[in-house]
């Protein structure tokens, strides 16, 4: 029982949690016990431990109702600008521990329930993930949240609660299985739902032209009921809101029309309706055509519109002669973030509401709805962009159908009359796509219909302008933006490493949490012995930590001393996971070749899902497994290569892993990785990067030095031209002995010796069609990889370059992006002050 002990007594020394003062720890306690006492059922008198964590996360969330409830009061009194951010994900993990963090809390209720005989971290651990999202693109706006609210922004998150969020990944004999993620099987205590907010959404129908305009008609119905979930400001006493919307069956579904005796089955048929929200579609940067998932984009649409346009005619200090009837100055109150495309309908939806509903011009209309919106783009692989067919629209969304064609008449009236005669020009940037079947091109729409389009790193945002957006670029220059992705420092660093967020804290005080700018402050302890020492400790204790859960939840044993060389995130050929896989081969032949030989021992982890659908990214999975269980067993090797494959990696296991990586794996093919958060995490925890020149890590150099990161393979520029030239692997394959040993012994069965063509397929793609030119890196990589075990053999000289790298790490806290989002497209100021706490006097 020692154990727990020595745990505790060392997170209570660690200040960034919050003070800990004897009046607050007897409130939580009391607060615990009662509701403790009113969880449990009559009948049953024994607590579980399910019991204990609502009872702490039902006391928590006392603390959040109050600021929550004010914080709300006091926007409907200013009447400040919102800003809504559309989002089909918000990839929240868990809510406990940032709540605490957030609310100061963290050592109070830390010493609460140790004094109840219970210990803190065991009961966080019984919270479910939020699972709403598939990688970077929902973090980012679960970020983006946490931010808005530390930066005092009258933010607003709007997306879908999906009944079943991203599958959980199970390895079985090396493959991916899925599990559907029952999130929400015990309940959710952080969730309110708000029946009283109730809204209908419409679909199908057809479209009358009457002498009272224009009505959508004979539509079927289906109600949005929404569920809210505090977000808290930084220790600001802010607590913003994202709702999230469920689908409902009205009462009279399927009922209406005298369907006799299909009673029972019209009751059954709800289900339909309510399959909206039943899960998220589980496909990072590819788009899926299907009319359930449009059905989604429209519905989160459809529902946050009302709410917005409803919160913006309900008067301030409920004067009703200040109801806003004139929706002319929605975009003076009103500023709508589309993530991606998946919210694109937003733009016909507004339209249709102020034609048909406001009855306003279509000039004025349009005005509004552009001065209104803004498009951040994620993606530049074409097979991610989303083109719906038009059919499908014409059944579902006639109206909306018909709103499209009009802006797009309009719209290439002005290109014509900007650049007459060039018809090629009209077909390129025209939103309907001719050929086979007629498709939207919903990020044309984007473009047309937002007066701010942005990408989400330097690179990335000059790459949408020289390419796939060029000729929008060339009309209207003045939209294009960049934004480059931050991370809050509060979850991925003072919550998921006290330690190094503490060992910061002694040296520069801890306002950095706040103004993460402040920590290149530490650029002068670089040569600091003890900052050295200390930064090396935190980094080993994390190691030892993450050793001891990987053994207690997966029985592998590893050597803590090893170098933890990490690539997680989504499994996708872009991301080039058989790069990594192709330096382990070449890394085992070389050991087994010269075993004597003073290797850099390391323990390579990667994890991440793939689609379900995307079968060669399952093979990969496969092909790691595979290489792992002949590298882990083989007795010549020992424990100076181990193969990791991190199982179901979510957000919950990112912050176990991030804060004990040495290494970060960024290797994507130049120009495909729009920017990367995983990276910035790895930087902001000490590791640090092997990558190429793609994404943030182009500004992450820039920021911390070239020479502090170790930057490999081809730019922007060689890939275009080799494009032009041709990429022949067979050439690499020939000249490179190495690389060629190693596909041989992927292609020859040597990791898969019951079934010696396993891979075939991932041979033939490489050799054949590899989009991403794995090969023409691969020399490139290996000797990169060769100067990263060379210095890590020198324990100081590294982590020299660790301080380097946390020291430049300032410019990438999404509370950055979020003020530059905020004064460059939405018009508003943050701020840092902090507004009455409940218990203040007004």
């Amino acid at each position: 029982m020692a154990q727990p002990l020595s745990d505790q007594e060392r997170r209570k020394q660690i200040s960034v949690r919050g003070l800990a003062g004897v009046e607050s720890v007897t409130d939580l306690k009391a607060n615990f016990n009662r509701h403790l006492h009113f969880t449990l059922v009559k009948d049953r008198n024994v607590a579980t431990r399910r019991d204990y964590y609502l009872a702490l996360a039902n006391t928590v969330r006392d603390h959040l109702v109050g600021r929550w409830i004010r914080t709300q009061q006091h926007y409907y009194e200013k009447d400040p600008k919102r800003v809504y951010y559309l989002s089909l994900e918000f990839y929240m993990g868990r809510t406990l521990q940032n709540t605490m963090v957030n609310l100061a809390l963290e050592n109070a209720c830390d010493e609460a329930t140790y004094q109840l005989g219970l210990d803190m971290e065991e009961l966080q651990d019984i919270e479910e993930d939020a699972g709403l999202g598939n990688g970077g693109l929902g973090r980012l706006a679960a970020c983006f949240l946490d931010s808005m609210a530390s930066l005092g922004l009258a933010a607003y998150g709007y997306g879908i609660r999906y009944e079943f969020g991203i599958f959980n990944q199970k390895i079985v004999n090396g493959w991916q299985v899925e599990e559907a993620d029952d999130w929400l099987r015990y309940g959710n205590p952080w969730e309110k739902a708000r029946p009283e907010y109730m809204r209908p959404v419409h679909f199908y129908g057809r479209v009358e032209h009457t002498a009272d305009g224009v009505q959508w008609v004979d539509t079927q119905v289906v109600l949005a009921l929404p569920y809210d979930t505090p977000v808290p400001g930084y220790r600001n006493n802010v607590v913003n809101t994202m709702r999230l919307w469920s689908a409902k069956a009205p009462c009279d579904f399927n009922l209406k029309d005298f369907n006799v005796g299909g009673y029972i089955q019209a009751v059954l048929d709800r289900n339909l309706a309510e399959n909206i929200s039943r899960v998220l579609y589980p496909n990072d940067n590819f788009f899926e055509g299907k009319e359930l998932r449009l059905k989604q984009e429209y519905f989160v649409v459809a529902a946050t519109l009302q709410d917005i346009v409803r919160r913006f005619k309900s008067s301030k200090f409920g004067s009703t002669e200040f109801v806003r009837m004139d929706l002319s100055t929605l975009p003076e109150k009103v500023a709508i973030q589309l993530n991606d495309t998946h919210p694109a309908m937003a733009i016909p939806e507004l339209m249709r509401i102020l034609l048909d509903l406001e009855k306003l011009t279509w000039e004025k209309s349009w005005d509004i709805v552009v001065r209104t919106c803004a498009y951040t783009n994620h993606t530049v692989l074409p097979e991610a962009l989303e083109r719906w067919p038009i059919d499908l629209f014409q059944n579902l969304l006639p109206r909306h159908l018909q709103i499209i064609y009009e802006i797009n008449r309009r719209h290439l009236e002005r290109v014509a009359e900007r650049f007459p005669g060039d018809t090629d020009r009209q077909r390129r940037m025209s939103l309907i796509e001719e050929g086979g079947q007629k498709k939207i091109n919903m990020a044309h729409l984007c473009i047309v219909g937002s007066h701010a389009v942005n990408g989400v790193a330097r690179i990335h945002s000059e790459i949408i302008k020289d390419t796939v957006f060029k000729d929008f670029y060339e009309m209207d220059p003045e939209k294009f933006q960049n934004k480059t992705n931050g991370i809050t420092p509060r979850r991925w660093l003072v919550m998921s490493n006290p330690g190094l967020a503490e060992v910061i804290a002694e040296r520069i005080g801890d306002d950095y949490i706040r103004d993460l700018d402040q920590l290149k402050e530490l650029l002068t302890f670089v040569d600091d012995d003890s900052l050295i020492r200390d930064i090396a400790k935190v980094k080993q204790e994390n190691k030892m930590k993450f050793a001891a859960h990987l053994e207690e939840h997966y029985k592998v044993k590893i050597n803590p001393e090893s170098m933890f060389d990490v690539q997680v995130k989504r499994i996708h050929e872009y991301k080039r996971q058989l790069l990594n896989c192709l330096h382990i081969i070449t890394f085992y032949n070389r050991i087994k070749k010269e075993p004597n030989k003073s290797w850099t021992p390391r323990t390579i982890m990667i994890g991440g899902k793939a689609a379900p659908g995307y079968h060669t990214a399952k093979m990969i999975i496969r092909l790691i497994t595979a290489i792992g269980d002949v590298v882990n067993n083989d007795a010549v090797v020992g424990d100076r290569l181990k193969v990791i494959f991190l199982e179901n990696y979510k957000v919950t296991l990112a912050e176990k892993i991030i804060p004990a990586a040495d290494l970060s794996e960024q290797i994507s093919t130049a120009g495909t990785e729009a920017s990367g958060t995983g990276n910035m995490k790895f930087m902001l925890n000490g590791a640090l990067t092997i990558g190429t020149m793609d994404g943030a890590n182009v500004e992450m150099a820039e920021e911390a030095g070239e020479e502090n990161l170790f930057i490999f393979g081809m730019r922007v520029e060689d890939v275009k031209a080799m494009d032009q030239t041709g990429y022949d692997a067979a050439s690499y394959y020939h000249r490179l002995p190495e690389l060629k040993q190693a596909v041989d012994q992927i292609s020859g069965g040597c990791f898969s010796p019951d079934q010696p063509d396993l891979f075939k397929d991932i041979v033939h793609m490489l050799m054949n069609h590899d989009r991403f030119k794995v090969f023409a890196d691969y020399e490139e990589y290996i000797a990169c990889q060769e100067r990263v075990s060379a210095l890590y053999k020198d324990p100081k000289e590294w982590t020299k370059m660790v301080i380097h790298n946390i020291g430049s790490c300032g410019k990438f806290s999404s509370d950055r992006t979020i003020a530059q989002y905020a004064r460059e497209i939405w018009g508003m100021e943050p701020s840092l002050e902090k507004i009455p706490a409940p218990d203040d006097p007004r």
